[in-house]
Parts: C-alpha cells; sequence; structure tokens
C-alpha cells in the first residue's frame, strides 16, 4: 500500500495501522441519520434516530489508501478544490470489458484506488464493476459487506455523485451506496471522482434512506472555501434522497 515516500507497507504492518476489524479506506466516522418515510399520524415528519456508524470506503474493495498530496485537484492543483473543468475534454469513453482503475481523491490528501471491468460508456455516464476484496464480513450496522458481494459503480461526468448498486454472491440486491462527488473525468483508462464527504445508503427494499457523514462534511469546512461547490454537494445529497424515496433510481441507472 504505497504512503507518502513512496514505501510500501506489509499486510502485518497494515493490520498495525489500521487493526484487525479495520479496514483501509474505512476511516470516516461520523453519524448516520435514519429518515423514515412519513406514516400515518407523523404529518410528514421524517423521525430520525442517530447512531454511530462508518462509511465503508471504496478500499474496501481491495483498493489502497495514499497519503500522497493530490496532483489530480478539480482545479488543476487548486488548494481550494474548485470546480472541475467541464468544458476541457472528458478523454475517450471506457471500452467495455476493459480495465479500469477507480480513483477517489479524499480531503487531507487522501487517495484510494482500485481495479475494475468497465461495462458501459455513453461519454456522459459510465458504469464499472468491481467485487468487494476487504474483510471477509465488513458490518456496518446499515449493511454487511462481504467477500463474494459485487459493486456496480455509475458515475457521471455532469452529475455531482455516484452510485453502487450492491449485490451478494447469489444475485441478490442489498441496496446502493451513494456518493456524493464532483462530476467524473475519464482519462485513459482511469476514471477519477472527488469525494465530498456526503453519502446515502438505500436499502435494497427502500425501508432505509441513510444520510450519511453530514457532520464530516461540516467539519471539513468546504461552505467557506468553496461555497458554490458545497451547494452543489447538498442538493446532490437532497437530490439522491428524493430520487429513493420516489423509486426514481431505475430510470437513473438505466
Amino acid at each position: 500500500m504505497p504512503f507518502a515516500g513512496g514505501g510500501t507497507r506489509t499486510a502485518a504492518e497494515r493490520a498495525a495501522l489500521w487493526g484487525s476489524e479495520k479496514a483501509p479506506g474505512t476511516e470516516v466516522r461520523d453519524r448516520a441519520r435514519s429518515r423514515s418515510a412519513p406514516g400515518p399520524g407523523t404529518a410528514g415528519a421524517r423521525p430520525r434516530a442517530e447512531k454511530r456508524v462508518r462509511s465503508p470506503g471504496a478500499a474496501g474493495k481491495g483498493g489502497t489508501v495514499s497519503t500522497q498530496p493530490n496532483t489530480q485537484s478539480p482545479n488543476h492543483g487548486s488548494p481550494n478544490h474548485g470546480s472541475p473543468d467541464r468544458g476541457s475534454p472528458a478523454g475517450r469513453p471506457l471500452e467495455p470489458g476493459g480495465e479500469v482503475t477507480v480513483v477517489l481523491l479524499k480531503s487531507r490528501d487522501r487517495r484510494v484506488s482500485y481495479p475494475a471491468e468497465a461495462l458501459r460508456d455513453d461519454g456522459v455516464h459510465a458504469v464499472v464493476r468491481a467485487p468487494w476484496a476487504g474483510p471477509p464480513v465488513r458490518d456496518f450496522g446499515f449493511v454487511r459487506f462481504e467477500r463474494g458481494d459485487v459493486f456496480t459503480e455509475h458515475y457521471w461526468r455532469d452529475r455531482w455523485f455516484s452510485v453502487k448498486e450492491v449485490r451478494a454472491a447469489d444475485g441478490s440486491l442489498k441496496g446502493w451506496y451513494c456518493d456524493v462527488t464532483r462530476p467524473a473525468r475519464v482519462e485513459g483508462g482511469t476514471l477519477t471522482t472527488w469525494d465530498l464527504e456526503l453519502d446515502l445508503w438505500v436499502s435494497a427494499d427502500r425501508s432505509a434512506v441513510l444520510r450519511l457523514d453530514e457532520d464530516e462534511f461540516e467539519a471539513e469546512g468546504l461552505a467557506g472555501r468553496d461555497p458554490e461547490a458545497a451547494g452543489h454537494a447538498r442538493r446532490a445529497l437532497d437530490e439522491l434522497e428524493d430520487l429513493a424515496r420516489s423509486g426514481g433510481f431505475a430510470a437513473l441507472l438505466d
């Protein structure tokens, strides 16, 4: 696992760093807000139960976490992480069946990457598939990720989020894990997104729609550095929640 300075950690060293119960990429801690759909007698209110959870980082699927400085800033090195230049060429679409490296750039110079298979790409909406390759079982309370799980991941070059459909080894749907990110960029065989901390989990039966990491988002201070991007992020989370509650994911992912 690459670290600053170009060194490599052994499995034993990684275990010592993260502990036997913590996979790389799951370092984000925050509160999940469970918003139940309004029911009889609620007058439209959304009761909220809070519990401590850990967001399942993409590195759990076999990726690597690096603390080397990000050179792929969406503003070409700007420390304020401005909006990507959406007028610049996005590169050629991914070839179906080809291998692609998914790169997730996070705050505090964290960089997560993992291999995936390209399924389709129309130049705006790219879909890739990657297996869960973290610990044999990882229980986050609201979902269990296990060996054999498969993530079908949807990215857009013009939307501020990505959606990952999670299925068990037997093909049964577990749900959708959604990341609020800057629009994706594809260059060569690399698909890059910039994580904005906010996430949403939607269970397969849509009985649970959980807004994740809102405290983490506020703590990062994006609103002060880049109010426009922070506004995009909040609206993206609201849009994802609305789609989840209205059953709009099927049309979105088509």
